[in-house]
């Protein structure tokens, strides 16, 4: 496997002087053979200005954030990263790889969570080039390569797990954010470390249950967040039901054997749970007439 190799190369200023200066050099000698009608003369002037155009080919400029790989007929010399104007080879063939942080948003995708349930499901991936020599010559395209590779991480992430969690402490999509986004981060990161890519972060951006079952899910949710409010309130209510009682015996404002104590319990738990505001009845009897 090949391995990323740090090269420089000569001065690009300094041999952009000397060759401008050989240019100008070879060509008065050529206008000079002319004159003096030495053809073998002229034909080598000829042969040298050619040579020294070639040459220029050879001036590279690397931009910050920036690497070049240099491969000559087919031989991997090795990467400049280092900015600046520069003068290779003039044979060799340069790629230019950009070492930018960079973001890539998945379209979104259709896919079945844990529970069977269809979700759409779209992330975003941070990422930069690490290694060019792998970047380069490990995949056909690398960007490619990222696209493809995320959207199927993506993809295998979502139907790990489900998109709301039904039991206290489960993991789930929608609820379990942070853990789901390192998650998704190590799966992209694991498909990625041949093409010499690193995953600076992995995010869900879109989540939400596809469209032919949102009505359904949506009426679910709110029933459980019924059920959920119901329980606090009877929690609550049973609590100021008990101190009440206690309250009253503590304090000797009245003493109450069990059936009236029952039915105090039953009147204050209607009170109190009801979604509705109470309307009291006026008892002229007791409980035994």
């Amino acid at each position: 496997m090949l391995q990323e190799k740090t090269i420089k190369g000569l001065g690009g200023g300094i041999m952009l002087v000397a060759l401008a200066v050989l240019l100008i050099v070879f060509c008065w000698f050529f206008i000079d053979s002319a004159r003096q009608r030495q053809p073998e003369s002229a034909i080598a002037a000829m042969a040298l200005i050619a040579v020294t155009t070639v040459c220029f080919g050879g001036l590279t400029v690397v931009n910050p954030n920036e690497a070049r790989v240099v491969v000559l007929f087919g031989t991997y010399k090795g990467t400049i990263k280092e900015p600046g104007f520069w003068w290779f080879n003039p044979l060799t063939r340069r790629r230019r790889v950009s070492l930018r942080i960079r973001n890539f948003e998945s379209s979104k995708l259709k896919v079945n969570d844990q529970d069977g349930n269809p979700v759409e499901i779209a992330a975003v991936v941070v990422w930069k080039v690490v290694e060019t020599a792998e970047a380069i010559f490990h995949v056909d395209d690398y960007e490619h390569f990222l696209h493809v590779q995320a959207e199927s991480a993506v993809r295998t992430l979502a139907t790990t797990y489900p998109y709301d969690a039904h039991v206290e402490g489960q993991m789930s999509l929608r609820m379990s954010v942070v853990e789901i986004a390192h998650r998704m981060r190590d799966e992209i990161q694991e498909r990625l470390v041949k093409a010499g890519i690193e995953v600076i972060e992995a995010r869900i951006t879109h989540l939400a249950y596809a469209p032919e079952i949102a009505g359904a899910m949506l009426r679910r949710q709110q029933a459980s967040a019924v059920i959920a409010a119901r329980q606090k309130i009877v929690e609550g209510a049973v609590g100021m039901v008990q101190m009440a009682l206690e309250q009253l015996s503590a304090k000797h404002v009245v003493e109450l054997d069990e059936e009236r104590k029952a039915s105090m319990v039953s009147n204050l738990l209607v009170v109190l749970c009801s979604d509705r505001d109470a309307q009291p009845i006026v008892n002229a009897g007791t409980l035994y007439q």
